[in-house]
Formats: C-alpha cells, sequence, structure tokens
C-alpha cells in the first residue's frame, strides 16, 4: 500500500491526515508536525531547540527519569525536534504497546516538566554544546555563510541561539512557545504501521483533542544575497573550512523542480563524480571532499556548498569553484553525464523507498510543498525524458549561482624557512 491524504475534524477544525497500513512489522508510529513552528519562529534566539529539549525531559509529574522508566518498561520512543519551519513530536512503539504510547504521548502534551531544575539542566547542556562550537570551524564557517547570504533574518541567528540568548530564556518562555506554537490548527498527523485507519484516526483525535487553537503566524520569506564576496576568519585551525552560498531562484513548488534536481546531482550533490569533485579533488588535488546543493524550501531557496583543505590552499579551492559553476553554466552538461545521472537517480528510487518511515517522509513533503500524494513518482518520470538541451537551457538560465558568497575559517599560513 501506499501512503494516502485524508482529513480528521476535532472541534470544527480539519487536520491533515497522512496514513499508510503497513502490515510487514508489528510496529507503529506517529508524527505531529506544527507548521511555521520551527527555530525560524524564535522569539529569543534558541528558544525553539530548548523547547524541544524540554518536551525530552518527560512530565513534571514523573520526572525525566521516572518517565524514562516508563517509556523504557514498554520499549516506547517519545521525543522532540525542531526543524528550521517545523517542530516534530513523534512516538512509535511495537504495535500492541502502541496504545500505552499514545497514552505517554498525552501525558506528555498536558503536564510537561515545567521546573526550574529541568530548565537548568537543559540551559547548563546547551551552553557546554555552544562552548564547544566554538572550536568546531565547519559550523563558525556555516553559520558566517548564512550572515553574509540571509543578513537580517533569522537564518543568520544560530538556531542552537547564543550564551547570553540562552542564559535569558525562562520557563515562561518555553510555556508560551508551547502554548503559541503547538496547535491543533496548525498541526499535520503523520501515522502509519500494522494498524488499520479507522483505529488510527482515532488514537491521533485523543491526542489532538488535547491540543488548543492558536494564532498561526506566517514565516518570512527570505532572499538570499545575489553578491559575490569572501570573508575570511582567522583561528587556530591546520585546516581552511569554505562554505559558500548564492541565490537559487526555483521555488519549493517549481515545475521544475525535477530539472534543477538533475542540475544540482551533476554539479556537485553525486559525489566521486560530479564536477565540484572531480575539478577540485580528483584533477587538481586541492581539497578532501568538494560538495554542492541546490535547495528549495517554502521559505528560502538558495544554492549551497562546502569544501575543506589545506591552509595554503584556501584561496585556490575558492577560485576553483567560481570556475567549476562558470563552465558549468557556460557549457552546460554532457549527454554522459545527463545518463549517468538519469541511471543513478532512477536505479536508485527501490532504495529510497524501501521503510514505512521514508515512505511516509516523502508523503508529508509532497503534502507539505503542495504536491498531491504519489508527485515523486511523476517526477521520475520526467526525470527519465529529460533531453540534454531541456536541462541545458534550464542550467544557462541560472546565472544567479554564480553570484557566490564564500565563508573561509582558516589558519595562519607557515612562514617558509
Amino acid at each position: 500500500m501506499s501512503a494516502n491524504l485524508s482529513n480528521i475534524e476535532v472541534n470544527g477544525t480539519k487536520i491533515p491526515f497522512i496514513f499508510e497500513e503497513d502490515k510487514n512489522l508489528p510496529i507503529a508510529s506517529m508524527q505531529l508536525i506544527f507548521q511555521n513552528a520551527g527555530s525560524l519562529a524564535d522569539t529569543k534566539d534558541g528558544l525553539v531547540k530548548m523547547t524541544a529539549s524540554l518536551l525530552n525531559n518527560g512530565t513534571k509529574k514523573d520526572g525525566s527519569t521516572g518517565f524514562a522508566t516508563k517509556l523504557d518498561n514498554h520499549a516506547i520512543s517519545l521525543s522532540a525536534h525542531a526543524g528550521k519551519e517545523t517542530f516534530v513530536i513523534e512516538v512509535g512503539s511495537l504495535k500492541e504497546q502502541f496504545p500505552e504510547a499514545i497514552e505517554r504521548l498525552k501525558e506528555l502534551i498536558q503536564d510537561p516538566n515545567y521546573s526550574k531544575d529541568t530548565l537548568e539542566k537543559i540551559k547548563t547542556k546547551t551552553l557546554g554544546t555552544l562552548k564547544r562550537k566554538e572550536s568546531d570551524f565547519d559550523y563558525i564557517s556555516s553559520l558566517e555563510m548564512k550572515k553574509m547570504l540571509f543578513p537580517n533574518t533569522p537564518l543568520a541567528k544560530p538556531s542552537l541561539g547564543t550564551v547570553e540568548s540562552v542564559k535569558s530564556i525562562e520557563l515562561e518562555d518555553i510555556e508560551a512557545q508551547v502554548k503559541n506554537y503547538l496547535g491543533v490548527n496548525n498541526a499535520i498527523v503523520v501515522m502509519g504501521g500494522d494498524l488499520n485507519q479507522t483505529e488510527a484516526k482515532k488514537l491521533a483525535t485523543s491526542v489532538l483533542s488535547l491540543l488548543p487553537k492558536v494564532e498561526v503566524k506566517a514565516l518570512p520569506t527570505m532572499k538570499a544575497v545575489a553578491k559575490e564576496q569572501t570573508k575570511k576568519k582567522i583561528v587556530q585551525s591546520e585546516q581552511a573550512y569554505v562554505y559558500f552560498g548564492a541565490p537559487l531562484n526555483v521555488s519549493y513548488d517549481s515545475k521544475e523542480l525535477y530539472l534543477s534536481k538533475v542540475a544540482s546531482f551533476i554539479l556537485g550533490s553525486s559525489g566521486f563524480g560530479s564536477r565540484m569533485m572531480e575539478e577540485i579533488r580528483v584533477k587538481k588535488g586541492l581539497a578532501y571532499s568538494a560538495y554542492s546543493r541546490f535547495n528549495s524550501n517554502k521559505t528560502h531557496s538558495y544554492f549551497s556548498g562546502y569544501l575543506q583543505t589545506k591552509i595554503e590552499s584556501g584561496d585556490e579551492s575558492v577560485a576553483s569553484v567560481k570556475e567549476v559553476v562558470k563552465t558549468f553554466l557556460d557549457k552546460g552538461v554532457t549527454q554522459e553525464e545527463l545518463s549517468s545521472a538519469q541511471q543513478f537517480l532512477l536505479g536508485s528510487e527501490p532504495l529510497r523507498n524501501e521503510t514505512l518511515s521514508q515512505r511516509l517522509n516523502r508523503a508529508f513533503h509532497e503534502y507539505y510543498n503542495n504536491q498531491p500524494l504519489g508527485h515523486t513518482k511523476e517526477d521520475l518520470k520526467k526525470i527519465e525524458g529529460i533531453k540534454l538541451d531541456e536541462l541545458n537551457a534550464f542550467i544557462k538560465k541560472h546565472r544567479e549561482i554564480a553570484e557566490i558568497s564564500f565563508s573561509v575559517v582558516t589558519g595562519e599560513p607557515q612562514k617558509k624557512k
């Protein structure tokens, strides 16, 4: 079976319900996905991530350890996590324990662990992570690139927050975040496993009925800066960490997404064999790895990539990325590259559709991106039928990806004796 879309109605509110029955294994799972409630909705830097952390610390009644014990006793997994645009609470277990798992989820929704001790524990852990990030040069370079590419937007801020912002977060802030952003009217339910749709809806309804109605706040739409620029940060490092990004005028619901996927694959997202890897690592030996991809999200679309190299090769590597992108735009791709990409993307499709979680994740993204369920299969047919001149025409009209911002975090070059 494949996933299907219907609705659950709770107190006059219709909630999208994505479901797939799968009896291959005696398991069941549910995801509550809240739209416009991810880290881009932060009212204080790091607040959404800390909210997820608090929900991962059990209920106030049982405490973190007591609640974890109740989960472990029935082999239940229950966790919350925050993306950029969405906030997710998911629960899973063996089929026979799933009603118990739903009860634990209802307990968590009704009685989050709003205690000062829990907050201080989360703060201490988060501050420790931020301290370690001070010497994580990949993190530093990536964040600096986002600041250059999306200045004065939520994307320019660290989703984990800063030391100052984390210290300033109070229990009242987290309570308000849960109350104002985790609502029945911005929820999507994704369920699947060894249960029928009728019993799945009944279990989901028992959870949804506990959620308040919220004022759904639209997330800002952010456009990447079109500017060739390079910012270098000197640290105590023996390597250079290069992150880069540029605008990409391909929206999340574009009819040309299938062309974007193939172009991205050939340019830099396919690993060995991609232009980036072949030109920068294999031919020139400049980097240990070189990667790029096209990103199309609801709130922002952009071209991004990274490479890691020796300190003395940093400038040459930046120049090489520019050269690879320019050649890609000027000359397009070859028939051999197109045929190879088509063969891989079509041939590897069964591996991307093996598990229930993969299929449900795909169905959710199709729905979230305003596409009918099953749209991915239609895109595969389009990929199979792409002609070389069609792909090259698409590539050549997206010259905005040459307006690249580079963030280079590197060490001091060694002085020659």
